[in-house]
């Protein structure tokens, strides 16, 4: 009987294109006794598992949790202890607004042993699938990468912040406080700043919508955008290249 050694790899699985995965991530997941994976991933990628492995969901849809986060952290030292290697399969960068390094310190306190494999931000890789630079000479000298739901379930006071700077501004998980977000930046008189929300990014059911600060509320309304979305603020998403939609949809077939 061989010898049952408890280990946790936490692994980016990139925005949503099943071909933005790492190597390395799929050698993870091919290589797992057990995957704990999120509602963001791309399913297909669970092709790379072992037909033995055991494949859990633990994300959540339009609020409704599959597990919370205190049984999704017991069931990794749980299903360690019992099988040997978990994989944690999480949206984008599980460094990145992705509580891999909540996990992470959670499981270690148990003796596991612990491992991390990055994943392709959708922060970066959804606006670049739109041709949308988040930096760009004249344009933006930096950025800002926002969570638009912070663990009280409030706006981040950072956005109000960002909002009196001239950097592009990323907002995640912030569709739900867009009022919020377009009455900061009429406060501080950018109604015409270009604002691009992006929903299901970089899979083949993205959605799109471009405006301004004072026009995108309606935008969104007459698209039906929702989460999941990011949503894209400052000078560079004038810059978008109209080009890239027609050159992803010849690279994809």
């Amino acid at each position: 009987m061989s010898l049952i050694i408890p280990k946790l790899t936490v692994v980016g699985a990139g925005p949503g294109d099943e071909d933005l995965i790492t190597l390395k991530a799929i050698k993870a997941i091919e290589s797992a006794d057990v995957i704990l994976y999120d509602a963001l991933i791309n399913e297909s990628l669970l092709k790379y598992a072992s037909k033995d492995a055991e494949l859990i969901f633990v994300g959540k849809r339009r609020g409704c949790y599959a597990f919370q986060q205190e049984q999704i952290n017991d069931l990794i030292v749980s299903k360690a202890k019992e099988k040997g290697h978990v994989v944690r399969l999480k949206g984008g960068d599980p460094f990145i607004f992705g509580r891999g390094a909540e996990e992470i310190d959670y499981v270690r306190q148990f003796g596991l042993e612990t491992y991390m494999v990055p994943g392709i931000s959708s922060p970066m890789a959804v606006p670049a699938y739109q041709g949308i630079p988040l930096t760009k000479r004249g344009a933006s000298e930096s950025f800002w990468v926002i969570t638009g739901t912070t663990k009280k379930h409030q706006l981040s006071g950072d956005v109000a912040l960002a909002a009196k700077s001239t950097a592009t501004v990323v907002i995640l998980m912030g569709m739900g406080k867009l009022s919020k977000i377009v009455a900061i930046f009429s406060k501080e008189n950018r109604q015409d700043t270009a604002i691009a929300i992006i929903q299901n990014g970089t899979r083949a059911n993205e959605n799109v919508g471009i405006g301004t600060i004072d026009t995108i509320e309606k935008i969104v309304e007459e698209q039906q955008l929702a989460n999941p979305a990011i949503i894209i603020i400052g000078d560079v998403v004038k810059e978008r290249a109209i080009l890239s939609s027609i050159y992803s949809k010849v690279y994809k077939e």
